[in-house]
């Protein structure tokens, strides 16, 4: 017979087992999502946190043989953060039992090399299609019903309208959070996950299955009317002019709601996606309560409506209506590889939507969206695709270099990561307090001036001095406030002045510049710099006519650098 102290050791611990989403909920070391002064940030073990990410390949993580040499190299590349893959189709071949055996090998990999992970749950969809479905799920299609598009042909996509489907879906994201949290909890390994992928029907703008037409002939469901009534000042513009040109309904069928159309389809699928996810999001929360995200297939210019683009899919213009679905999704992130970057991330952080962007260009286009989302829009991080593929890597090299490849380290991503982390403590102090602020620029937007602190920071291509038309293809640069007269500045490609904001003398002068680097949170003074380091046009007159000194930071092409600049001013 057991004593009665074995037993009471016996049922608190099953005790502190049962409960443990419960405190998982108020422990501080968790990530999370948090709102810091001007800027909502990922905290990890109670300190913010800026994902430097990369995206593998869909299926690298399948191949434990194809990912030894990847971990790595990754490392070397200066990330800090992996999005690696979990195939519900790998984690549950057979109905009900799981094999977590590839998902533990991720997490040692990634410990094993100092890296983080964000896991992206491949599952009902990818791409808007079934494909890493179970086989159990794929060929039950009586059980796991797909979606039907015009003339009554089933393509491969599960149905939203299916709860046998969904729950499925949910119970097996429970099991992969829950192990996640026996397995991690302590270690905090894994940051985040994505759930599901790029989801929407292509091929029509709506499910038109039975169940789908019965529900798409019914009401609108209170949860989604009573969400638009209550934020009706706050709407994205398309689906408040939708809703308010039906006559702003509290109640009525959804062509009644929001008229008919494809539009008003795409609004439709958009609430039973949300809905779905909010049930898979809500189930794993349950067991582990990382923040969860969705990631977006963003409209493209030759798409003519939704179908032609995932119709359903969490795009900025029914954000409000995945908002009212599935409060237990945290965010929804863009995928760009569109030009319009600045665009892009503008739309979609928006309205309480925190900006992540888990996937986009790894060049050195994509350093310039890396430094833009971090410092224009407050991102939480950022990450580019097929980042395990050395030969795609390889060919990201800077414009005119010459010779082999040369290291992974000296192309632009890691280099541009290199700068971005030694900023990341002032990066994510300056996100809270509203000092800092970013531009990418090319020729058709040749230049941008912000407001920072007490100047306006003004940002230009860089100029050939010879021939002031000639301008780059593209430039970036990052500026932080660091206090009254003084600034850091970092970029590519592009010259940088200031103009005061204040009374008193109109023309900012340069005090003194410093190129330089941060090394374990301290500033390291290289070149002092003057003369033609910072002498922009020797047309003074006509500069000061613009209550311009002449002077400026100059960025050369190349990997970003860093410089450090105190003003003053005069008349």
């Amino acid at each position: 017979m057991k004593s009665s102290s074995t037993i009471r050791a016996a049922l608190a611990a099953a005790a502190a087992a049962w409960s443990w989403p419960a405190r998982a909920q108020s422990d501080a070391g968790i990530p999370r999502l948090e709102t810091r002064g001007q800027a909502t940030q990922l905290v990890v073990d109670g300190r913010p946190y800026l994902v430097l990410g990369g995206e593998l390949a869909n299926t690298a993580t399948s191949s434990p043989d194809y990912m030894r040499p990847v971990w790595p190299r990754l490392a070397r590349m200066n990330l800090n953060t992996v999005l690696a893959g979990v195939s519900w189709a790998l984690l549950e071949p057979t109905e009900g039992q799981y094999d977590f055996s590839l998902v533990d090998e991720a997490l040692q990999s990634a410990r094993a090399n100092n890296l983080r992970l964000v896991l992206i749950w491949f599952a009902s969809w990818k791409n808007g299609i079934s494909s890493f479905a179970p086989a159990w799920v794929k060929a039950d299609q009586a059980r796991f019903p797909r979606v039907q598009v015009q003339g009554g042909r089933s393509i491969e996509v599960l149905s939203t309208l299916a709860d046998a489907s969904r729950d499925a879906d949910a119970r097996a994201f429970a099991a992969l959070m829950r192990h996640v949290r026996e397995t991690d909890g302590a270690r905090h390994t894994v940051l985040m996950v994505q759930l599901e992928n790029e989801v929407g029907i292509l091929g029509d703008s709506r499910d038109r299955s039975p169940a789908a037409e019965a529900a798409f002939a019914g009401a609108v469901p209170a949860g989604l009317t009573n969400y638009l009534a209550a934020h009706a000042g706050r709407l994205r513009p398309q689906l408040a002019e939708r809703w308010r040109a039906a006559g702003a309904r509290a109640s009525g069928t959804w062509a009644e709601v929001f008229g008919s159309g494809p539009a008003t389809d795409e609004i439709f699928m958009a609430w039973h996606y949300a809905r779905y996810m909010e049930r898979v999001a809500a189930a794993g929360k349950a067991e582990y309560p990382l923040p969860i995200f969705t990631n977006t297939w963003i409209v493209q210019p030759e798409d003519h409506g939704p179908g032609d683009y995932p119709s359903g899919g969490p795009e900025p213009h029914v954000l409000d209506v995945w908002r009212a679905g599935a409060p237990h999704i945290d965010l929804n992130g863009p995928d760009i590889y569109l030009p319009d970057f600045t665009g892009w991330t503008a739309r979609f952080h928006q309205n309480g939507n925190p900006l992540f962007v888990p996937e986009s260009r790894g060049d050195a286009q994509g350093v310039a969206n890396a430094f833009y989302a971090i410092g224009r829009e407050a991102g939480i991080g950022y990450s580019p695709f097929g980042i395990d593929n050395p030969g795609r890597l390889a060919a990201l090299r800077p414009e005119g270099a010459q010779g082999p490849a040369g290291r992974i380290e000296d192309q632009p991503l890691p280099r541009g990561y290199a700068l971005l982390r030694e900023l990341s403590p002032l990066i994510l102090e300056a996100q809270e307090k509203g000092t800092i602020t970013a531009v990418s620029l090319d020729p058709v937007r040749q230049k941008e001036s912000l407001a920072l602190g007490d100047y306006t920071v003004n940002f230009d291509l860089r100029r050939n001095f010879r021939n002031p038309a000639q301008v780059p293809p593209f430039g970036y640069g990052l500026a932080i406030a660091l206090g009254a007269n003084e600034y850091l500045v970092a970029g590519s490609d592009i010259q940088v002045t200031f103009s005061p904001r204040s009374p008193g003398p109109p023309v900012a002068g340069l005090s003194r510049v410093e190129a330089g680097d941060y090394r374990d949170g301290k500033w390291v003074r290289g070149r002092v710099l003057n003369g033609d380091d910072i002498l922009l046009d020797y047309h003074l007159a006509a500069a000061a006519a613009e209550n311009q000194s002449g002077s400026g930071l100059k960025f050369m092409a190349g990997a970003p650098t860093l410089q450090r600049v105190w003003l003053y001013r005069y008349r």
